[in-house]
């Protein structure tokens, strides 16, 4: 069948019974709050349910709020479990502390035992219900006990002060700021914008890294005076004072010494664990299966846990009609071998009313293109389950990507070959027209010099992480855009982050680097929106506290072994995977834009990047932007990282500024 812009197709294995069943109680939900600076101002109801079903998709099911005097707050629930006794909001048996949450706590039958021990009472089997009497036995340290993908917000009356936290990888968003009456939070900026009293600024530094990078870094977002909590922070307000404290970091965890045997074992046991703490669920789930190695670990965890409760693993897979971008082969292989009950679908090109849908969903400029197929395979998978495991993070930590390799070759480089040569072997690529295909040796070789030669050496591996240089910014950006950037440095917290580490080891520098900003500002937004867009709830195992720490701990040495990437986690699967998915290379969950945007998408292009368009904004140079998407069509350049960047930006701003 066709629907939205995509061809489904059904390839199915026998497998015996349905997803596993482990009582708990668990939801995914948004949340929102208002706290007023004058307590003596009650919450009006009417702003706090608005804010609240703004986030209806977040969870349809149910609703919840509690006002008090001066603060308010409020969810959105998607059902997964207890659907009567998970209500919230959760409040002390005092009635003194309040809390909303969105996420998982994996451990929380070990917390809520301990907390029954000293005292504590329960109306629930909610697992977030631990969270408000952990709370309360242990104050703000609380946090550092937890285990989970979580955002929440509590209102403690005894001393006037909001706790907002998120977990530490950040797979739960939260948003904040100040109006000239109060304080607001929320799961998306969608339920900041229905108070007339949000500000639509924008900050220029912010616009400066979505064209960067195309995605915003936390704290900043789009607009000046909103915020993003951090991953693995706390935020605490009382009495107008804002207060953002870390409780956790990677950059803390000491590397050991390891065997390959032994750390081998480790990541198997301890990544099994994970996986089994997170299959917990009352309803159907499966898991998203790209043929990798991170995604085809966490099934074969699954259905070694599934086969103890003879029942059956659904797995989803996305693809593409240009071969060079399809994968469905790889999963469709690791499926077979697993038994698992494995749907796939197509992604059409015609995605023009699609593109329309997903800009609205995202609130904040967006430009990873890998985020049409993780809407499309999170709306198939909702028609089956509502929950999915993911091998996200995998990269992060144990070194998928290929900007490792390019670092590491590009310092062997610099050692033997003078810049200038470089400089002009760069140039005499970058004459050469760009394949059609997703990488290719021509493609991969005009990227690894254009970052070589463009970024600055300092940024290390994230110089193949960034989309527009400095020197085509001059060309670009608007004078009034360049003055409004004249004291910003756009690097500056990837250079933070390379240097927090206390390490000699390079590559751990980088994957903390990785995990801290492109796992937390872009992969993992994207998956909770696309997903969230369609009422499906996500987990990452591989973002358990206990994998995480254990993948900090190995020298970089047991991830980047000469040219294999994840040496360590390939060799923990090796007698489970097939050998085509444990030695073929990383391919990336990518569209084929670049070709679409000469063809099917060409006409949104050309009206969303019209020179009329441009030059009402006045961020950049019209003449600019036609010579780029001119050259693209004619297939002299590949600029589709830019064009696409620039129609989000637009799109965007016909929504969220204009209104329309």
């Amino acid at each position: 069948m066709t629907e939205r812009g995509y061809v489904w197709v059904r390839v199915h294995n026998p497998v015996v019974g349905s997803a596993p069943v482990i009582v708990t109680s668990l939801f995914m939900c948004g949340i929102v709050g208002i706290v007023q600076n004058d307590f003596s101002r009650p919450v009006e109801k009417k702003s706090l349910n608005d804010m609240i079903e703004s986030l209806r998709h977040r969870g349809p099911d149910d609703s919840g709020s509690v006002v008090v005097q001066g603060v308010g707050l409020g969810m959105r629930r998607l059902s997964i479990i207890d659907v009567e006794g998970g209500q919230q909001p959760f409040t002390t048996e005092d009635g003194a502390v309040h809390l909303v949450a969105n996420g998982e706590i994996y451990n929380f039958k070990e917390l809520r035992a301990e907390l029954i021990s000293a005292g504590h009472q329960f109306r629930s089997h909610s697992d977030i219900e631990v969270l408000v009497h952990a709370y309360e036995e242990w104050n703000e340290s609380f946090l550092q006990r937890v285990q989970g993908m979580f955002a929440l917000a509590l209102w403690d009356r005894r001393n006037e002060t909001l706790i907002c936290a998120r977990d530490r990888a950040g797979e739960k968003p939260l948003y904040y700021t100040r109006t000239a009456d109060a304080f607001l939070l929320a799961s998306e900026l969608k339920a900041l914008f229905v108070r007339s009293d949000v500000g639509r600024e924008i900050d220029m530094e912010a616009l400066d890294q979505f064209l960067t990078y195309e995605y915003v870094m936390a704290p900043r977002t789009i607009l000046q005076g909103i915020h993003k909590l951090p991953p693995a922070h706390y935020l605490r307000y009382r009495k107008g004072d804002v207060s953002v404290k870390r409780y956790w970091s990677a950059n803390q965890i000491q590397v050991q010494s390891w065997n390959d045997k032994n750390a081998a074992t480790a990541v198997r046991e301890t990544l099994g664990r994970a996986v089994s703490r997170q299959m917990m669920s009352d309803v159907p789930f499966g898991a998203f299966l790209s043929g990798g190695i991170d995604s085809s670990a966490i099934v074969a965890l699954m259905a070694q846990e599934a086969h103890k409760n003879n029942v059956g693993i659904n797995t989803f897979s996305m693809g593409f009609k240009d071969g060079s971008y399809n994968e469905l082969a790889y999963a469709r292989e690791v499926a077979d071998i697993l038994g698992t009950n494995h749907r796939e679908g197509i992604v059409d090109p015609r995605i023009g009313d699609l593109f329309h849908k997903l800009i609205s969903h995202l609130d904040e400029p967006f430009a990873d293109v890998s985020l049409f197929p993780t809407y499309l395979v999170s709306q198939s998978a909702r028609e089956h389950v509502k929950v999915v495991l993911s091998g996200d993070g995998g990269d992060e930590l144990f070194g998928g990507y290929d900007t490792y390799e390019a670092d590491r070759m590009a310092r062997g480089l610099a050692l033997r070959v003078p810049k200038g040569a470089l400089s002009a072997l760069a140039n005499l690529t970058s004459m050469v027209p760009p394949s059609s295909k997703k990488k290719g040796l021509i493609n991969k070789l005009k990227r690894f010099m254009s970052g070589l030669v463009e970024g600055p050496d300092d940024l290390q591996h994230y110089r193949w992480m960034t989309f527009l240089s400095a020197a085509r910014k001059r060309e670009l950006y608007s004078t009034d855009f360049q003055d409004r950037l004249r004291n910003s440095d756009v690097y500056k917290p990837v250079r933070e982050c390379l240097g927090s580490m206390e390490t000699d080891d390079l590559l751990n520098r980088q994957l903390y680097t990785d995990l801290s900003l492109y796992l937390a500002d872009d992969i993992l937004v994207k998956v909770d929106r696309m997903s969230m867009a369609t009422s499906l709830e996500t987990r990452a195992p591989f973002l358990d506290v206990e994998v995480m720490e254990l993948a900090f701990s190995m020298p970089g040495h047991l991830k980047l072994r000469g040219r294999q990437r994840k040496y360590v986690l390939k060799k923990a699967f090796e007698d489970v995977l097939p050998s085509s998915v444990l030695t073929r290379p990383k391919e990336g969950f990518s569209i084929p834009m670049k070709n679409w945007l000469r063809s099917e998408l060409a006409p949104l292009m050309d009206e969303l990047l019209s020179s009329e368009q441009i030059i009402r904004r006045g961020w950049f140079e019209p003449d600019v932007v036609q010579r780029a998407v001119t050259a693209h069509k004619d297939g002299r350049q590949n600029n589709a990282h830019l064009l696409f960047s620039l129609m989000v930006l637009e799109r965007w701003a016909q929504e969220y500024i204009d209104g329309v």
